[in-house]
C-alpha cells in the first residue's frame, strides 16, 4: 500500500519537523497546517514512529471521500476495506471534528462511522480503545485516518518523573534543531529541570532512536508484522562517542530528577548534571557548543517585572563568560529576551506550549 502519513506537531513547529523529516530520508514530505505529510506504505509508518522527534502524533490517512449527509458518511465508510486494518477482536474507538460541511454534528459523525465499522468486522467499541480511527470532515470531504501513535509521541517511554511545566520532548528536540544542533558538539542547560533538553541532545549525539523504549498503536493493526518491526529497531547507527552534555540547577531535586531520568534513557554515561544557581555557572571544559534554558516566564505584566532582574542576570552571565558558544532561549515575552542584552538572530513564529505561546531567541556564537 502507498497512502499520506500525517506527522503532527504544535503549530509553528512545521518547518522544524519538515526538516528533520527530510534529513531521515523520507520521500514526498510536504509542510502542511499542523505538520508534515509523507507517502508511504505501512513500514514508513512505523519507522516514522521509530525515528522522527518532532512530531507528536502519527496518522496513517486511509481512505478519503465526499459525504454531504449522515447516511451518505455511512455508506462509504462500509466500502472501506477494515478487515485489512483493523484486527475484529481489537477494541476501537472513532472521533471527528466538522469543519464547513454540511455535516456538522461530530458526535453523530463518529457514530455513523463506528455503525459502519461493526456491520463490516464486529470489532468491539470502547471508550479507552488502543486504536483510534479519526474522521475529520472538512468542505464535505470525509478523511479517514487511523492513529498509529497511541500515546502521544513525547512520551519516549522512560521519564518517570517531570518538574512543574516540563518541556515535552519533541518540542524540545525540535528548538535544538532550530539552534542548529546535529549531536556533533555539547550541549548545556543550566536550568534543566526534568533533564528534557539535556536528555534530547545527548540521545541525539548518541544516535538513539526516540521510540526505543516504548510500545505503539500501530502493533495491534492487522497490518503489523512483528518480525519486520524487530529487525527495524534492532538496527544501531554509529554514534558521537566523545559528545557529553551537561546540565544545572539551582534546585537539588531537579539534579536528582534528571540524573534519575538520564539513567533510565541510558544516557547517564553522556550526561552531568550540578546544583548551581545562575551566578556560578562557567562553560564545561571541552569544545563549544549550545546553551539552551527555557527559563521562568509569567502571564502578566508585574510577573514580568519580577523575572526581568534573572534574565538580566543570566544574561551578564552568557556574554562574559560563554564566548563562543550559542546560546537559545525560550520564553513568551520578547521584553524578557531583550533583557538579557543578547545579540539575538530573527526569530520564527510563536508556538503553542502548555496554553502559552512560546519563541525561541537564538544568537550566533558570542
Amino acid at each position: 500500500m502507498n497512502f499520506e502519513i500525517f506527522l503532527a506537531t504544535a503549530p509553528g513547529l512545521e518547518n522544524m519537523l519538515y526538516d528533520e523529516v527530510r534529513s531521515k530520508g523520507f520521500k514526498q514530505a510536504k509542510e502542511v497546517k499542523g505538520g508534515v505529510t509523507i507517502k508511504g506504505g505501512w513500514p514508513e509508518v512505523w519507522r516514522a514512529n521509530l525515528w522522527v522527534r518532532g512530531a507528536s502524533r502519527i496518522l496513517a490517512r486511509i481512505d478519503s471521500f465526499r459525504a454531504s449527509n449522515l447516511s451518505q458518511l455511512e455508506q462509504r465508510a462500509r466500502d472501506i476495506p477494515w478487515s485489512e486494518t483493523l484486527h475484529p477482536d481489537t477494541p476501537f474507538r472513532v472521533t471527528a471534528s466538522c469543519s464547513k460541511s454540511k455535516i456538522y454534528h461530530s458526535d453523530a459523525a463518529a457514530e455513523r462511522i463506528t455503525n459502519a465499522i461493526t456491520g463490516t468486522i464486529n470489532a468491539p467499541t470502547s471508550a479507552d480503545a488502543p486504536i483510534t480511527v479519526m474522521a475529520r470532515i472538512e468542505r464535505d470531504i470525509c478523511t479517514i485516518s487511523v492513529d498509529t501513535s497511541g500515546d502521544l509521541l513525547h512520551k519516549r517511554g522512560f521519564k518517570a518523573r517531570v518538574n512543574k511545566a516540563p518541556m515535552r520532548e519533541n518540542m524540545a528536540a525540535l528548538f535544538l534543531h532550530a539552534c542548529g544542533y546535529n549531536g556533533n558538539e555539547p550541549v548545556y542547560d543550566p536550568m534543566c529541570g526534568s533533564g528534557t533538553f539535556v536528555i534530547e541532545a545527548s540521545e541525539i549525539a548518541a544516535r538513539l532512536n526516540p521510540g526505543r523504549a516504548r510500545h505503539f498503536a500501530f502493533e495491534k493493526l492487522a497490518t503489523f508484522d512483528h518480525a519486520e518491526w524487530k529487525k527495524m529497531r534492532s538496527v544501531e547507527r554509529q554514534a558521537n562517542t566523545d559528545i557529553r552534555c551537561y546540565g544545572s540547577d539551582r534546585d537539588s531535586g531537579a539534579i536528582a530528577m534528571s540524573a534519575e531520568n538520564a539513567a533510565r534513557a541510558g544516557v547517564d554515561n553522556r550526561t552531568e548534571f550540578t546544583q548551581t544557581p545562575i551566578s556560578d555557572i562557567h562553560p564545561p571544559t571541552g569544545p563549544k557548543g549550545l546553551v539552551i534554558i527555557n527559563p521562568p516566564y509569567g502571564t502578566r505584566i508585574s510577573e514580568t517585572k519580577k523575572l526581568t532582574p534573572l534574565y538580566q542576570s543570566l544574561g551578564t552571565v552568557l556574554r562574559t563568560r560563554f564566548s563562543g558558544w550559542r546560546v537559545g532561549i525560550i520564553t513568551t515575552d520578547a521584553t524578557l529576551a531583550q533583557a538579557t542584552g543578547l545579540p539575538f538572530l530573527p526569530t520564527g513564529a510563536p508556538v503553542q506550549h502548555g496554553g502559552l505561546r512560546v519563541t525561541l531567541f537564538h544568537t550566533a556564537p558570542l
